[in-house]
């Protein structure tokens, strides 16, 4: 063994210390409050401790009217005074009525105050000034909070929306208005809230049965050893009742298709030809025709012909590729600790999405607060522009504009940094793909090592070396790890391509054309497949790495024109793996679902009093399901990849060695009989 692909691990090494330093960056110039904290006008965060508004955590909207749909409220800046207050308002009230009465109603007054600006406590203020600089919002209405936000409190009542059982409100400008005209401005949020209802029930029934779901999780866990186990004794009879499954659904489909071809027979249309009735868009109309039997009939012969042909022809191959699966099953059994191993995958997995995500966070709330002009009045030309709230009060703006303010629009910058943070979030993203490949690459290579070491054993198990599996650990780490980060970085260069991609179309829609759309669903088309196909060589070739400690280039070359030598035992091993290995998913999602909804619609007597009383009884029985799926994955994944790395080790083993007492076969004894003595003979020279 000697290390390979050195440039490319001094490459990959460099990046990783450049992205730890991209992840200090972020963290020193970002702050997730921005995330975390609604802002005011005045670039305060609502709720954060140590800060006036330590107590008002709820940002309240003077005239939310202004504002299209909580989309703007939620993302970018309603064009209305925004403050932070500590409860949403409760009930309906306008400035107008509030300072006529603030004299023998003071308790009204100091209600409506808190939510004015801070400090503000002058009633004597006419109110065409107060609403002009916006001191104080034009009306109140009653509101309660989501996502940290005021929004008015909507109901239905006998089908008429309503707010506090009220139809109608005071605009606080002398004029009587319609709930309705608040819908625009709170467009879905019933039902946001109605989700937000849901939400909270279904986290109360994951509380409630969180220690169930890990029992039904555990189970799967159980019945997919148990499967694994099982393969090695009934994977030909499940291949062989499948196929011969199928052979029968096939014939009694053409017997039935004669049936209605004759049943038809002397009715009145039947004999007329698909062509003389032209399109319908009922198709039962096709049905009544004998022609569309006769079709039928003939395209499924056709099949049924394909089918047995292919057993005739290719039965040696499909029993060789049963007896591989076989002989996974009983490798796996040598080196139990594989199956446990894609848990460090997933381990270095959830670091990798783990760091991206905090960074991206961190990047994306980088930039410093940027105030632009807000004017009530349409025509006015500082409108949106950039401003700075200290020193706006001394500019002739708000002369030329009676009311502007200078208020929070949204967190950028004009720096260096700040102009190349798309840059750098395109550059996380890119080494995030990198390192999950790796991480992938890392495990395929470690579980293709502990396998092959099995293989190439003379005396199974007593041949087999002590702890397989960290050996090839060990190895792949060692000497490997520039091949494995070459395979990884070429996987991730054609998925930022795709991700750049599905953005531009993203981008792009509503305003492409037909030319456009057509070239990038051919693009989005292309590098799928292309991404499919290094997928396939970047697993055989980190397969030849762990046997023979090449670089990737020509591991991956050996592989690739192995496999074509062998290409309808690939297909065939593939094929057949597949259909195992998907049944056994079924199987175990399957069973275990089925157990699950029992267990939580408390129809097992014996568990009836155990079972939780839930309010979605789908919600943890969904969960079990898909971790049950995920949990048989995982295991299967394992079985996939000693089934793929004994295969190139099977189809090695017939070009290297010939079977003679020089160079012997180091297949199991099944395989040997599989193949029969004309294979077993000594190739000539």
């Amino acid at each position: 063994r000697h290390c390979t692909d050195v440039i490319c691990c001094v490459i990959f090494i460099v990046v990783i210390l450049g992205y730890i330093a991209l992840g200090i960056v972020a963290w020193v110039h970002g702050d997730p409050r921005k995330v975390i904290y609604p802002t005011d006008s005045y670039g305060q965060f609502c709720g954060q401790k140590d800060t006036p508004n330590e107590n008002k955590t709820i940002l309240f909207y003077f005239n939310i009217l202004k504002c299209a749909s909580p989309v703007v409220l939620i993302n970018l800046q309603c064009p209305t005074t925004q403050l932070c207050v500590s409860k949403c308002p409760d009930r309906f009230a306008t400035y107008i009525d509030v300072q006529a009465s603030y004299r023998y109603k003071p308790d009204q007054w100091n209600y409506f105050r808190q939510f004015c600006k801070p400090g503000f406590n002058n009633p004597r203020k006419s109110v065409a000034q107060v609403l002009r600089d916006e001191d104080c919002p034009s009306m109140i209405i009653p509101s309660r909070p989501f996502l940290k936000r005021c929004f008015p409190d909507f109901s239905t009542k006998n089908g008429v929306l309503t707010v506090a059982n009220q139809t109608t409100f005071k605009d606080g400008r002398g004029k009587t208005r319609n709930v309705t005209d608040l819908r625009e401005a709170a467009n879905g949020i019933n039902n946001v809230l109605d989700a937000r209802s849901v939400g909270m029930k279904i986290f109360e029934d994951y509380a409630i049965s969180w220690y169930w779901i890990l029992i039904g999780l555990f189970i799967a866990m159980i019945v997919s050893l148990l499967f694994l186990v099982l393969l090695r004794f009934t994977a030909g009879v499940l291949f062989w009742i499948f196929i011969f499954g199928v052979i029968g659904i096939i014939g009694y489909g053409i017997w039935h298709c004669y049936w209605e071809y004759d049943h038809l027979k002397g009715i009145p249309g039947s004999d007329l030809t698909v062509y003389d009735i032209g399109f319908q868009t009922d198709f039962r109309v096709y049905l009544q025709l004998r022609q569309t039997w006769l079709a039928f009939m003939i395209i499924l012969c056709v099949v049924e012909v394909i089918i047995i042909l292919m057993l005739i022809f290719l039965r040696n191959r499909i029993r060789i590729a049963i007896a591989l699966l076989k002989e996974g099953s009983r490798a796996i059994g040598y080196i139990m600790s594989t199956l446990f191993y894609p848990i460090v995958t997933f381990i270095l997995i959830a670091i990798c999405i783990s760091y991206w995500a905090v960074t991206a966070v961190f990047l994306a709330t980088s930039g410093e607060p940027v105030y632009k002009v807000m004017a009530n009045q349409t025509l006015c030309k500082y409108a949106n522009l950039t401003c700075d709230p200290e020193t706006f009060n001394t500019t002739n703006v708000t002369k030329l504009c009676p009311g502007a303010q200078c208020t929070f629009a949204f967190y950028g910058g004009e720096s260096l940094y700040h102009k190349y943070i798309f840059i750098f979030q395109l550059a996380n993203a890119f080494v995030f793909l990198w390192l999950v490949n790796f991480a992938i690459a890392l495990g395929q290579c470690t579980l293709a090592g502990a396998f092959a070491s099995y293989y190439w054993a003379s005396r199974k198990p007593a041949d087999i070396p002590l702890w397989p599996l960290f050996s090839s650990f060990g190895r792949a780490i060692r000497y490997h790890t520039g091949s494995l980060a070459f395979g990884a970085l070429i996987l991730a260069i054609v998925q930022l391509i795709r991700v750049i991609l599905e953005y531009l179309d993203h981008k792009l829609k509503g305003t492409q054309n037909s030319f456009t759309r057509f070239l990038l669903c051919c693009l989005k088309c292309c590098f799928w497949c292309l991404e499919k196909f290094l997928k396939f060589i970047n697993r055989n070739a980190y397969i030849m790495i762990a046997i023979y400690g090449k670089n990737f280039c020509t591991s991956a070359k050996e592989a690739f024109f192995l496999l074509m030598r062998n290409v309808v035992r690939v297909a065939v091993l593939d094929k057949v793996t597949d259909f195992l290995l998907f049944l056994g998913k079924i199987l175990v999602a399957g069973g275990v679902g089925v157990l699950a909804f029992f267990f939580f619609t408390q129809r097992i007597p014996v568990f009836a009093q155990e079972a939780p009383t839930l309010n979605y009884y789908w919600v943890p029985l969904l969960t079990v399901i898909i971790g049950s799926y995920l949990v048989a994955h995982g295991f299967f994944s394992v079985y996939a990849m000693c089934v793929d790395t004994l295969f190139l080790c099977f189809c090695e083993d017939l070009e290297r060695n010939d079977g003679s007492t020089a160079k012997p076969y180091f297949m199991s004894a099944s395989l040997h009989r599989i193949l029969g003595k004309k294979e077993l003979s000594p190739k000539k020279a």
